[in-house]
Parts: C-alpha cells; structure tokens; sequence
C-alpha cells in the first residue's frame, strides 16, 4: 500500500539478522559477520518504503487513543507514537531460570548478535578448553557443535530422556550416539540445580539435580524460549498458550486495531485444531504476511501450523513434521508407526547414506500424522514431501503412488517416502503386523518365540537377548523348527528381509509379526545414551602403545551405498582373504557403520587402526589379526591359561539336574555376568531337565520318549537336592531358607540369568536320545551340539562342570 506510513520499532541495534545463524559465526562456517545483517534500514526505506528505528523501545500501548509511548535508547527521551494498526512482533526471549550462578561471569545464553559478540569476545580473551551447554534443543546442539569444532570440549545437560524433543526417543538415539562419536558428552534426565565459581581464574562448576558435578570453563543456557508478550499483557489484550496472544486466522487480537505475529502470537495446530505456541521462522514470516494482507483489506485466512523443522548436527540432519508419539499420546489419538532405513539416493551410485525414516499415521484410514528422520542426506528432501503430504490430508495409500523425481544422483526407483507408505499399507493390510523396539522387553517369552533372521557373522554386532538365529536364506527349510502355538517375533538388521520372513511365515500358518526398524533400531534405543565427553578428535588413532603389527598389503573397500549389514559383510568377507598383517581401507555411508566396525574388530580377533567421519563418509582403516600390544597382551594371558584375551569370560558344563548344584552354577553365571563379562552354560543328560517347561505343549512321541518323560523332573521347580532331600523335606525346607532370606528360587534365577544376557545351550545329542523336544524348554534355549560349545570354551579362560 504506497499510501500507507509505516514505522518499525526495534529495541536493539538491529532491524534485522539471522539469529539461526549465529551458532555457525561462533563456529567459523559463516566467517563474514555481516552475512548475518539481512537487511539494512536504507534497504527498508528504499526497497518498501519502511521507517525502521532501532534503539527504540515501546514502553507501553494506550489502545484507547491508540498511541504507544516510545523510549529512544540512544538519545534518553521518551515520546508518543500514534497509529492505526499495530502490529506486535516482540518474538521470545530465553529462558533464564532463576538459580544460583546464571549471572556469573562465562555464563551466556545466545539469542542476537550482541551475546553473539560477547561469546567470541569471551572465547578470544579466555581461551576456554570445557563448555556445557544446558539444554538439548535445536539451538543447543548447534551451539555444542559449533563450539566442538573450535576445538572445546562439550558436555550437553537434557532435563529429559532425550535431545531434540519433536522426534521420539528410537530416531533421538541415533543422534545421542553420534554426538558420543564426535567426543561430546551428553547427560540425560538431570536438570540444571546451581552454578558457581570455583577458581579465581574463572573455572565453574556446573551442579545438577542428581548431585553431578561437571567443571567447565564455561556455561551457555539453551534451556528453550518463552513468548515476549509483558506488552500485549499490561495493555490488557488476551493471553493463550503459555503466554502468548491469543490471534483469529486473521492475526487479529482481542483488540481488532492490533495484530499479533511471530513467536509472540498464538496459532492454531492443523491437525489437532488446538492452539499452540510455535517458535519457528517459517510460520512467523507467513503470520506476517497474512496479517500484512488484513491490514491491506485483502484479508486471507491463516491456515495454522504444523510443527516442521530441521537441524544439522555434525554429519547428520534431523528432521520431523506434524505429531510425535508424546503428542499423539497426550491427544488420545489412536494411532500406528512404522521405521524404515532407506538410502538417500541409489546404492550404486557414489555418495548413498542410509536414513532412518519414522512414519505415525491412523490406524483406521492411514490419515498421515508425523513423519521424522535422520540421516546424512536427503533427509530434510522426503521431510518436507511429508509435510506437503500432512498438508494436503494424504494417507499412508497416497504415499505409496506419489509420483518423485527419480535419477540414480538423486533418489531411487522406490523412494524412502514410497517404501514408508509400503510399510505402512503392509500393517493396515494384515500383510506384516508390527512390534515396537520398546515392546520387546515385556514380551511373554512363553507365547512368543523371538527368531533372527540376519546371517551367522551379523551376530558379532549383537543380538536381541533370547532370539533364535535361522538366516532368511535357510527359512523354508528349516520350518519344522519353529512352533506354531507361539507367536514369532521376526527381526533382521533393518526390517526388510524379517519383512520377507514375516510373509513366509504367515503364508505357512505361523502368527509373525515383524520388529520395526529392525536390530538396528533396536540396538540404538536400548543401549546407553549418555556419555562422558572426550576431547574432540575427528580421527580416532590407536595410542602409540597399541602400535599394529607389522603391514603387510594393503587393500582398498567401496562400501558406500550398502545398507547395514552391507558394509560389515563386505569387510568380514575382505577381511577372510588377507593375511595376518595386511591392511584394509574401508569407506561408508551407513551412519551405524561408525558404531558396528569397532564393535566387529573386537569380536573376530583385528584391530581397528583408526576410524573418521568426513562429509558423511566413515572410512575405517581395520588391520588382520591383533595390534602388537594386544597380541603381547593375549601371549601373556594365554601362558596364565588364558586364551585370545578372554581372561574372565566363563563356560560351564551342567550335567546335573540337582537342585542344590543348579543354584550353584546360575548363582556363579550371575555373578560373572554382573561383572560385564560373558557366561555360557551347556545343559547336557540330567542337567537338561531344569530347561524343561513345566506345562509343555501337548507333542507327539514314541513309548521310548514318553517313559523318559514321565521319569525325569519337569523343569526347574521339580528339582531336588542332591543330599538330605528325605522324600522332600529337605528340599521343601531349603525352599522356605531361601525365601526367609530373600534368596531368588531357582526359576527366578533362570529368567536373571537370561535378562543378564547369559548364554543357555541345550545339548543336541542328549535331546535326541531322550527325546526332548524344542518346544519343551523355556524360551531363549538355544540347541546346540558339542562342537559349539568348544568353539565358545577356546574362547573363555574359566570353566566349570556341574
């Protein structure tokens, strides 16, 4: 409107900046400090028109003369300003929460260019080596990032369970492990209680809730923000959710002359149609633009918001739109999930990296809900087509027929957001019904069978605790194996093949449903997530001590593009054809691969020289065969009878079923386990019986079988001692001691055991001969011959026979 005579206010020195970039100028990527000055106020005045006065500070709205009384900061007066519209745009202000110290020097929050200032003034003058960052959001982890690239040490403190709160914890644990990657310390679940000086050189002391102490150089509080509205608030105009304005789809106050935009305002969820407060710049522009339209007299609905967003952290992109879990949880919609890992781009062609993509959707119409990922690329790409998706009230359905660009440098023939709207039509079909990562642990192993699918080799990365291995490739085999009055959880490392699996299965009459998001997920949710911070290296070397032996040839390994467990297939199949010595380079794109390859070193007997991360790419220099001092190490150990350095790992024969020595035998693998080190137990003739179920399925045997049957004990609570049992008297009174003295009963030391992660196997040839069925023991057994056991026992220094 060329008639229209428009003023700014501006309390700071700025009309405007980029206060999202801010973490970046600390950190160096954004090197020219003017790049962060958007627009001038000769570009306002010259491009639109504009009036823009900085230093100038409203102190106050009178709506009934409909003036605002302004403060000139620079020159010290103060006037009256009318208007016909005003327009609030105060946005939020950190959060400083009221405690002890957060007014000490080398304490800072970041929100505009002048504590911008004051943090580099502060790292140039002081020179700090440990920084803490209070807080675990979007601003938080740039911040730690950023300053993790200058070279400090970072610890980041998160009052809850996880960082970045709008993705769910499994898709969070992924981010968690990759700050643990880049040498960033991370403590969950304790919150800020108190800051002090320690030093008169300055150094603080950081002190939490749980009583932790961290030292630290400095402290910057990303604890979150809170809508500026004291304005809008002592000239009597409406508050909604958490303080902010309450506004029509117009942006219209409860005063029609005043309009409300930005993080101040309060804003409609679109899919919840519940207001909201939303600090994010992309709806604040469009709040702008459709309060601009109003005052125009061209009035155009606000739609509302949606809640997208995204974040770099180090090599990775984290992004989500629409509803989490918790949100979805609070509402009391019902709703179902599904996670797939998916490539940004074709595997064949150079520079594919795996994603992680979390689909929440109806389970009654496939109504999209949420989507989030995380990934290396493309990540924000498929984000942002689910947001339009969101937008447009798609369905799961709809994702399945979307119509995307497709070249090998740019996606696939089947797009992560194309196998998410797969996924997700499978579970609404009946085709694959899906378990949870958080559900597997309260599982009724009685009723449910846990089978992996994965290869023999991808075992060395881990296991889910209980599981059957039976590969994929020897499935329709080996069905025979499997119970059918039982459910079947199926899992591989991502969810495709135990998918494969799944529809086998269910084809052939079993009820098997598959693990989202596969072991890999899994394995990242159930594992720790916070970690004590290391010096920032972006390569991890072996120290000197730990020298490698000497190299022999030296190979070079494209993994870039597999998928997990590619890149460890791949280097284990290298792996097997060199020699002692030689040195093999290996290069991936699968982010979990910067976790997998240490972990797959020190299972088959190599060394990890080191292991880097650039541009998303991990390359891993691994060497056949252990590192001098490792090998020094095991020579020695193996002269004191241990063997392959394994000098606390236990194996146990248990060739007894009496009650009193099987006490014994999980009393002590309890104990081993308990120490962090590995048990396994080798159940052979009567030792068998404390395996059985004591209801075991109805199974039909020969006269041979069923008299062993009925002469033998049936499972653990039919043991009796081995001395003094006098027709049960003394069995029954060692029962009752036991529980007087809080002493687990032998069951309950079983299923510790088995929770311990300690190792059961049933003897293969005892089974036969007594006619022992799978279906009769206790869930997480596994059959084995006498040859596996060996192979476990070279592997172990302490034996035992029971």
């Amino acid at each position: 409107d060329e008639s229209a005579e428009i003023i700014m206010l501006e309390k700071g020195p700025y009309v405007s900046f980029a206060n999202c970039g801010l973490p970046y100028h600390i950190g160096g990527t954004i090197q020219d400090r003017d790049q962060l000055l958007v627009i001038t106020h000769k570009d306002l005045k010259d491009l639109l028109n504009v009036e823009a006065r900085t230093n100038s500070e409203v102190l106050s709205i009178d709506r009934q003369n409909k003036t605002v009384t302004v403060k000139d900061l620079t020159a010290g007066r103060e006037y009256h300003e009318s208007y016909d519209k005003l327009v609030l745009a105060t946005g939020a202000v950190p959060i400083i929460p009221p405690l002890p110290g957060v007014d000490l020097p080398g304490v800072y929050v970041l929100h505009n260019i002048p504590e911008m200032d004051a943090i580099e003034n502060y790292l140039a003058d002081k020179s700090p080596k440990r920084v803490v960052v209070v807080g675990g959001g979007y601003v938080g982890l740039e911040i730690a990032e950023n300053l993790a690239d200058k070279g400090l040490q970072v610890s980041v403190v998160e009052m809850l369970n996880q960082i970045m709160a709008p993705v769910d914890f499994e898709l969070a644990a992924v981010v968690h492990h990759h700050l643990a990657f880049h040498k960033v310390g991370l403590v969950l679940g304790d919150g800020l209680k108190s800051i002090e000086k320690v030093d008169a050189d300055g150094s603080l002391q950081v002190n939490l809730a749980s009583g932790e102490a961290l030292p630290t150089d400095m402290v910057v509080l990303a604890i979150g923000v809170r809508p500026e509205t004291s304005l809008a608030k002592a000239a009597g105009l409406e508050l909604g959710v958490r303080g902010t304005i309450v506004t029509n789809d117009q942006m219209q106050t409860s005063d029609p002359d005043i309009y409300a935009v930005g993080d101040d305002a309060q804003v409609t969820h679109n899919i919840l149609k519940q207001p909201t407060f939303l600090a994010l710049a992309g709806p604040a522009s469009r709040e702008g633009r459709a309060a601009a339209d109003a005052i125009a007299g061209r009035p155009m609905k606000f739609p509302g918001v949606q809640g997208t967003s995204v974040v770099k952290v180090f090599d990775l992109t984290v992004a989500s739109t629409g509803l989490n879990q918790r949100q979805l949880e609070q509402a009391g919609l019902p709703f179902e999930s599904v996670i797939i890992h998916s490539n940004s781009h074709a595997s064949y062609y150079p520079g594919a990296a795996q994603m992680a993509l979390k689909l929440l959707f109806s389970p009654e119409d496939g109504r999209i809900y949420g989507a989030q990922a995380v990934g290396p690329d493309g990540v924000d790409k498929r984000i942002d087509v689910m947001a339009a998706a969101i937008k447009g009230k798609l369905s799961v359905y709809d994702l399945e027929e979307l119509e995307l660009c497709y070249a090998p440098p740019f996606g696939s023939s089947r797009d992560p957001v194309n196998i998410a709207g797969f996924a997700a039509g499978n579970i609404l079909r009946g085709d694959a019904p899906v378990k949870h990562w958080n559900e597997v642990e309260a599982l009724d192993r009685s009723a449910w069978l846990i089978l992996d699918v994965r290869l023999p080799e991808e075992g060395t990365l881990g296991s889910i605790p209980g599981s059957r291995n039976i590969p994929l490739q020897q499935l329709r085999e080996r069905l025979s194996e499997l119970p059918k009055d039982r459910k079947i959880l199926v899992y591989c490392a991502t969810g495709q093949r135990s998918y494969f699996a799944v529809r086998i299965l269910r084809q052939r009459g079993f009820d098997a449903h598959n693990l989202s998001g596969g072991y890999k997920t899994y394995a990242y949710a159930v594992s720790p997530q916070s970690h004590t911070p290391e010096p920032e290296t972006k390569t991890m070397t072996l120290p000197k001590a730990a020298a490698p032996t000497p190299a022999g040839s030296e190979y070079q390994l494209d993994a870039c593009g597999l998928q997990c467990p590619g890149p460890i297939l791949k280097l284990y199949n290298k792996v097997k054809e060199m020699g002692d010595g030689d040195i093999v380079t290996v290069k991936a794109t699968d982010y979990g691969f910067a976790n997998d390859v240490g972990a797959w070193a020190k299972t088959t007997g190599n060394t990890l020289l080191s292991l880097e991360n650039a541009g998303g790419v991990i390359t891993a220099r691994v060497q056949k065969g252990l590192s001098v001092e490792e090998s020094e190490e095991a020579s020695a150990m193996s002269k004191n009878g241990s063997q392959n350095g394994r000098q606390k790992d236990m194996t146990m024969i248990v060739f007894s079923g009496e009650l009193d020595k099987a006490i014994a035998a999980f009393i002590i693998a309890n104990g081993f386990a308990s120490m962090g080190q590995r048990a396994t137990l080798f159940f052979t003739f009567w030792g068998l019986n404390l395996l059985r179920k004591d209801n075991p399925p109805a199974i039909k045997k020969n006269l041979i079988e069923r008299m062993f049957g009925w002469m033998m004990p049936r499972g653990a609570n039919k043991a009796i001692l081995s001395q003094m049992h006098m027709l049960g008297v003394g069995t029954g009174m060692i029962k009752s001691l036991m529980k007087q003295k809080n002493v687990d009963s032998l069951p309950e030391l079983i299923k510790t055991a088995q929770q311990n992660g300690v190792r059961l196997l049933a003897c293969q040839m005892t089974m036969d001969l007594m006619g022992i069925r799978q279906e009769e023991l206790i869930d997480g057994v596994e059959v084995a011959g006498v040859a596996t056991m060996a192979a476990d026992a070279t592997t172990t220094n302490t034996h035992f026979f029971i």
